[in-house]
């Protein structure tokens, strides 16, 4: 096997592994939350969504059997089935959303919390997917896209920290309205660069997208570090338990790191 081939192989399984460890974790989550918002009476939804707990439990336990010497045949597989779980909680939080728009239900789960919960599962379901397929080098519409994914993930959990905080946390409040509407611009914005489709020699163009990013990120980042931490210690009236408020912390840091690996595909292709 040459040296390139190898290489290859390797981020092909590292990347992998990365995915499922985040995203997992994630989808745990995100069933544990939708669980706690049904009414009580909605116990079928109540027990189907408590069921994706243990499924992801066991992916994560799988996980920790592989490293990044694993044979990527192996991976691969592994990517199927979790690819299968992952499209199963996608389709329980569609069918949720149907009955919440339909008002066949009644929850404290947002209409929007629920298709935030099932965009972030049809991604990491793409993401398995594109992996098996070998698409591991970025191009400039993957990086767009990507970020306007992750722009209006942003957007909506400023939107969710302004609904959870206790109305009497003002300040917070404020602050958390002021991210919403900043990063529905920073999304209206990704969304016509992704209509204009920059190629390659626009690198210029997405170099300054990516920083415009990182920065209002970074900010966003720290305002949920923050109230992370006064949640948990119990310094602001909220209905955010620190799980969620870690949950979305992650969340940021993830979308970070995104962009540097981003940044740094571009600076090397510059060279």
């Amino acid at each position: 096997m040459n040296e390139g081939v190898a290489l290859l192989q390797e981020a092909f399984v590292s990347r992998s592994l990365d995915e499922i460890r985040f995203w997992s974790r994630i989808m745990k989550e995100h069933a544990l939350f939708l669980s706690l918002g049904f009414h009580y009476d909605d116990t079928a939804l109540i027990e189907e969504a408590r069921s994706f707990i243990p499924k992801f439990e066991r992916i994560e336990e799988q996980l920790e059997r592989f490293s990044v010497s694993a044979d990527p045949q192996q991976i691969a597989q592994f990517n199927r089935h979790v690819y299968e779980a992952a499209v199963q909680i996608w389709a329980f939080k569609r069918k949720v959303l149907e009955l919440t728009l339909q008002c066949k239900i009644r929850s404290n789960n947002y209409a929007l919390l629920i298709d935030h919960t099932s965009r972030e599962a049809a991604y990491f379901a793409n993401r398995l997917k594109e992996l098996n397929e070998g698409k591991l080098t970025p191009t400039p519409a993957s990086v767009i896209k990507e970020n306007v994914f992750f722009l209006k993930v942003m957007a909506d959990h400023a939107k969710f920290i302004g609904h959870l905080l206790d109305p009497s946390e003002r300040k917070l409040v404020e602050q958390a309205r002021e991210f919403s509407h900043d990063f529905d611009q920073l999304l209206y914005q990704a969304i016509d660069l992704d209509s204009m489709r920059p190629q390659s020699e626009t690198k210029p163009i997405l170099t300054q997208f990516l920083d415009q990013n990182r920065v209002s990120v970074a900010s966003l980042r720290n305002f949920k570090k923050a109230a992370k931490e006064l949640i948990e210690e119990c310094k602001i009236k909220s209905n955010i338990p620190p799980l969620l408020a870690d949950h979305v912390f992650r969340e940021a840091e993830r979308f970070l790191m995104i962009i540097d690996r981003f940044d740094e595909y571009l600076q090397s292709n510059n060279s």
